[in-house]
């Protein structure tokens, strides 16, 4: 990899926040016992657990969003029923076939934004109720919601209770990924609080890899009771592992000193300027989203000229000469990087 090229391509390049590394160095040859049993892990689980406000809840950690994904819905869902979500969401579009590989099918429905919005989850629903060849086609059994979205878009308090409330009328499950949760929280329109999670959902997230860890995943499942077998389960789909200290030491200290809930404040402001830079040179965003993904439009000449200078995702063609690409800022982007990166925007 080219170092003098900045590197803008997604939140997850830069192996962990210091705190980790620190404890990580101060734990490393000490001896644990496997699969989570340890007091590392325990003590982690107790943070999680007071900051969503959740005492009871049942929390276990996994390596990766996808495998965390798959392991979810195929442990909550029969074999007859599917995962309804924004045609967007990450389940549908970008891994790989994984929710299939389990035997549930993935149904997307139409979004905004990026978003599922309760009307159109409804006007499914409802359709789905009359038609009367529904014993033949694939049963919804849960709603999967990201939040904030694939286009860094948030759900609001509202919106969220709304889809809570449908689902409990449906007798659907509600399942939200948190992969970026930690850029929603931070961000100054959010209204939706870990405890609002707690109380709105069924089983949801807190992503570690892309907010300030090495690795991993906490899945918060509020109800206890609700999927008593889900750490067997965890262990069928080979996703438990053995040095789960290493898991719990991560959230551990992003659950310290309320880490977490500040983390992305300011990958939240660089995404900020980033997007002023461009406006600034003429580039439209594609969306306008308060988290730390920029999306925009550019020419393919200029992507050329900018491939050159900084890393960005590619994420689809807009016309014939122009195609949507993405900036990302993470916890542990640099000032100095970002305002070169505004520099060489407004010099395209």
């Amino acid at each position: 990899m080219n170092t003098d090229i900045l590197q803008f391509q997604s939140d997850y390049q830069e192996a962990c926040h210091e705190n980790i590394l620190k404890r990580l160095t101060e734990e490393y040859r000490k001896p644990y016992p496997g699969y989570g049993s340890d007091s590392i892990c325990e003590a982690a689980k107790e943070k999680i657990r007071k900051a969503c406000h959740c005492p009871t809840a049942q929390v276990e950690f996994l390596v990766g969003g996808t495998q965390t994904n798959a392991t979810v819905i195929d442990s909550f869902l029969p074999s007859y029923q599917g995962i309804l979500c924004a045609d967007s969401g990450h389940i549908a579009v970008h891994e790989a076939g994984a929710i299939e590989l389990t035997r549930h099918k993935v149904l997307p429905l139409k979004g905004k934004d990026g978003k599922l919005s309760p009307k159109a989850l409804e006007a499914f629903l409802s359709d789905f109720a009359l038609d009367e060849n529904k014993a033949h086609t694939v049963q919804p059994g849960m709603v999967y919601l990201s939040q904030p979205t694939e286009y860094g878009s948030l759900y609001s308090k509202a919106e969220l209770t709304a889809i809570s409330e449908l689902c409990k009328k449906h007798q659907l499950l509600l399942f939200v990924d948190g992969a970026r949760l930690a850029y929603a929280l931070a961000a100054p329109e959010n209204d939706l609080s870990l405890s609002d999670l707690a109380k709105l959902c069924d089983v949801f997230y807190i992503g570690g890899t892309k907010c300030g860890a090495m690795f991993g995943e906490a899945v918060v499942i509020p109800d206890a009771g609700r999927l008593p077998h889900f750490f067997t389960s965890i262990k069928q789909h080979g996703a438990l592992l053995a040095k789960a200290w290493l898991l719990g030491l991560q959230f551990d200290e992003l659950f310290r000193d309320e880490l977490y809930l500040h983390i992305g404040e300011k990958a939240n402001a660089y995404a900020r300027e980033i997007k002023a830079a461009l406006k600034d040179a003429g580039l439209p965003l594609f969306g306008d989203y308060p988290t730390n993904q920029v999306f925009f439009v550019i020419s393919h000449e200029k992507m050329e000229q900018l491939k050159k200078q900084a890393q960005y995702a590619y994420m689809e063609r807009y016309d014939e000469n122009s195609s949507v690409i993405r900036f990302c800022t993470s916890w542990s982007t640099r000032e100095e990087d970002v305002k070169k990166c505004c520099e060489i925007i407004r010099g395209l």
